[in-house]
């Protein structure tokens, strides 16, 4: 895992990470394209998939994500309450894989909650569970209103908790700094950082 390359930031469930399938990657060019696109729409939902790869660190066994981008949804229907990626969406999902990342894998999927808060609702798990359904596939939700998300992995045993989400490994890059808005999710330090005076 690139955790030398990389920046933690744990939420307050993190503590239970150790009983997760996979952990999650997020590069930087990422990480600010979900940021912009989950702030265009504050009244109603809006949503797209994560891109990227998904690892195995035979040293640790242990697997792990990692997004490299995003597709945005279209053809969606979206309310303030609801988002459905639709069959039009789906296609698109696919054919732009293909066309624009060929290589790589849909990791999981991400969309917004405005006003409501970071969970997953009963559609969200039902939709998480039928079109993302491998064990290291995702789900981040994100509050644009607050400024705060978080990611939701399915546990060892296949059970995907909808009240417990999880941070992520920022993947530091070009920028040399982070870009890390979401207020809820705080900065782990590393061990030889929490050692110095």
């Amino acid at each position: 895992m690139p955790v030398a390359e990389a920046q933690r930031w744990d939420s307050r469930f993190d503590a239970e990470r150790d009983r997760l399938t996979v952990s999650v990657f997020v590069k930087q060019p990422a990480y600010a394209r979900i940021c912009l696109h989950t702030a265009s729409d504050l009244d109603n939902e809006v949503g797209g998939v994560l891109i990227g790869q998904r690892y195995l660190d035979e040293a640790a066994g242990e697997q792990f994500v990692v997004a490299e981008s995003v597709i945005p949804a279209r053809y969606t229907r979206q309310g303030p309450v609801y988002l459905t990626f639709t069959q039009d969406s789906l296609v698109y999902f696919h054919t732009t894989l293909e066309q624009r990342y060929p290589g790589k894998r849909i990791v999981g999927w991400y969309h917004t909650h405005p006003r409501m808060g970071i969970f997953l609702s009963h559609y969200d798990t039902w939709l998480h569970g039928s079109f993302f359904s491998e064990p290291w596939q995702v789900a981040l939700v994100v509050e644009p209103h607050t400024s705060t998300a978080g990611f939701f992995v399915r546990q060892a045993s296949g059970i995907l908790d909808p009240t417990r989400y999880f941070g992520f490994y920022e993947l530091n890059g070009a920028f040399g700094h982070s870009l890390m808005r979401w207020q809820n999710l705080y900065r782990v330090r590393e061990e030889r950082e929490q050692k110095s005076p």
